[in-house]
This record gives structure tokens, C-alpha cells and sequence, in this order.
């Protein structure tokens, strides 16, 4: 889908002036070793769009980011930011990023990493301001190696938008930060994007990309297993964990193969659970069909179980 986010003006004025995509990825695959990181990946972003990239630990996003940073190149396929190549730094010239992982040089004053970042853009944003936006400004003549974890984080995802991005990628920004920071680094992010920035952010926490995007991709084993609003990806990964004593496993790939949208049974304890687009559904089947059971239990799955779901409904 390419629609940009409802009440964003400039969003909307970038997405119609027939520039191109600003993130175009055909057919991406990137391999280490034996390892595929990304099979055949394709994805598309206009201006002014917010896109969260879910999925679990090892699922890819990090590496999709890197190739769209330009610090990696696919085996295989294209990858275009603003209709040109990542590795080119006049690609990369309006592109804003925080990894995962960020080193900040110790000595130096949360004002003067700041200042030192700001120097190699045309138009800053103005330091007060990008402190402010991110509750660190109190912090500007406190050395960097004196911050804690989540304000280290925080000033790492500050200085991915001094330069006035066009396009931001924030690879699980919100690790090591606590409820109140995490959620201050959302209103930013939300503000920034308002003035029209194109992001994309990953994360494996739900709650995050609810806090954050209208389209979800959701990424499993190096694949795109959904891309979608953010309402329609939801009700895909909404299962529910219905666990059952049945007679034997047969009876139970039997109830799996006559019901859609629910999951191989797999072991857990004494009983067989199956993950369910309607457990009310799986139930009353149980009961129509005279199957013997038992020590019934229905609660919610886990958006890792859902994810695992989707990868091999997916094959």
C-alpha cells in the first residue's frame, strides 16, 4: 500500500510530486555463509509514510536496514533510496539512522556530539530544540560516557534527525529505555514525521509499531509474510492458543487439517496446542465432531508463536 499517513500535508505533497519511491527493493536476497538473512525480498515506501518492520530477533529487518544504509549490498536484486544507489553518498545525503548498536565518544559533552553531528549538514536542526524534543535537554553539559543506557539511547536517535532527514531507519530504537522514555521517543518521532519524514522503524514489540505506524510489514526467516495497514496486520497475527487432551495425534491433525487458519498441533506437556484465527470455531468443531476431550484452555498467543504461524502458513 502507498498511502501516506492521513493528516500530513507535506506528506501527501511529497508522495504526488512524481519523485521516485523513496525506498525501492526488488527482489533482495542476502546470504552469509549458509545463513539466509533475506530471501527475494520487495518493498516499497513514498514519501511521507511511517513503516514498522516486525518480527522477531533474527527474522532480517537489520539487515534490510543495512542495505538500505548502504553499509551492505545484496547478493542478489536491487535496493534504491531516493532512486539511487545506498552506497552512494549522494543517496545517502538525506538519509538519517541509529543501529542497533551506538558508540558515542565518552569525553565529550552531550552539546558537543551534537554540535560535532550538526556540523556536516547544511541545515541543522537546532540543538535546544533536538534536546528538548528528545527530554534531554538538561543533560547538554553532561559527558556521554556518564549517561545511562536509555539516555545514551535517546541521544543516539536525536542525532539520526539533526541533519533534517528525508528518510529515517531506527533499528529497535526503543531498547534499554524504560515505559516514560520509550514513550517520550514515540512523540518525537511522531512530530518529526509530521513535518514529513519518511520512517521506518523495527522493532519485535507490537505495541511499539501500534504506538507508531499505519503500515506494517511484518518479516519472518528473511521473507515478507505481510505488508498491510496496521488494523489488517493486527487481526493477522491475532490467534488465539487453544490447548486440548485429545486420544492420540492423529485425532489431532485430523481437527487441524478440516479447520482454516489453524496450526499443526505441536506437543506441549501432556496436551496438544493449536494456534487459531477462531478458537470458538476450533471448539465448537471439537464438540460437533464427538471427539473425546479434554482439560481444555483458551488464551492468547504470543506475537512470536503468531510470527511462526505465519512463516509456514507462509510456504
Amino acid at each position: 500500500m502507498t498511502t501516506a499517513p492521513a493528516g500530513s500535508n507535506a506528506a501527501t505533497a511529497l508522495a504526488g510530486s512524481g519523485e521516485a519511491a523513496v525506498v525501492d527493493v526488488r527482489g533482495a536476497t542476502r546470504t552469509f555463509g549458509p545463513t539466509v538473512a533475506l530471501d527475494d525480498v520487495s518493498l516499497t515506501v513514498e514519501a511521507g509514510q511511517l513503516v514498522g518492520l516486525l518480527g522477531p530477533n533474527g527474522a532480517g529487518k537489520t539487515t534490510l536496514l543495512s542495505l538500505l544504509s548502504g553499509l551492505r549490498r545484496p547478493d542478489s536484486g536491487t535496493v534504491r533510496i531516493f532512486g539511487g544507489d545506498p552506497r552512494d553518498p549522494a543517496s545517502r545525503a538525506s538519509l538519517g539512522t541509529t543501529p542497533q548498536e551506538t558508540g558515542l565518544p565518552d569525553p565529550l559533552r552531550v552539546g558537543e556530539v551534537v554540535d560535532l553531528v550538526s556540523r556536516h549538514f547544511p541545515d541543522p536542526m537546532p540543538a535546544g530544540e533536538l534536546l528538548e524534543r528528545f527530554g534531554l535537554g538538561d543533560l547538554v553539559r553532561r559527558q556521554t560516557g556518564s549517561l545511562s543506557g536509555g539516555q545514551k539511547r535517546r541521544l543516539a536517535v536525536a542525532l539520526a534527525l539533526v541533519g533534517r532527514p528525508r528518510l529515517v531507519l531506527l533499528d529497535e530504537p526503543t531498547t534499554g529505555l524504560d515505559v516514560e522514555a520509550r514513550h517520550e521517543l514515540w512523540t518525537a518521532l511522531r512530530s518529526f514525521h509530521s513535518e514529513g519524514a519518511t520512517i521506518l522503524v523495527t522493532s519485535h514489540y507490537l505495541e511499539e509499531i501500534e504506538a507508531l505506524a499505519e503500515r506494517v510489514v511484518v518479516v519472518g526467516q528473511g521473507r515478507v509474510l505481510a505488508d498491510d495497514s496496521l488494523t489488517n496486520v493486527l487481526a493477522t497475527v491475532a490467534r488465539r492458543k487453544v490447548l486440548v487432551r485429545l486420544p492420540d495425534l492423529a485425532t489431532a491433525q485430523a481437527v487441524s487439517a478440516a479447520l482454516p487458519a489453524v496450526s499443526e498441533p505441536v506437543a506441549e506437556g501432556d496436551r496438544l496446542a493449536f494456534l487459531a484465527a477462531d478458537a470458538d470455531g476450533l471448539v465448537r468443531h471439537l464438540v460437533r465432531s464427538d471427539v473425546a476431550f479434554s482439560d481444555l484452555e483458551v488464551r492468547g498467543a504470543s506475537l512470536e508463536e503468531a510470527f511462526i504461524t505465519l512463516t509456514k502458513e507462509s510456504r
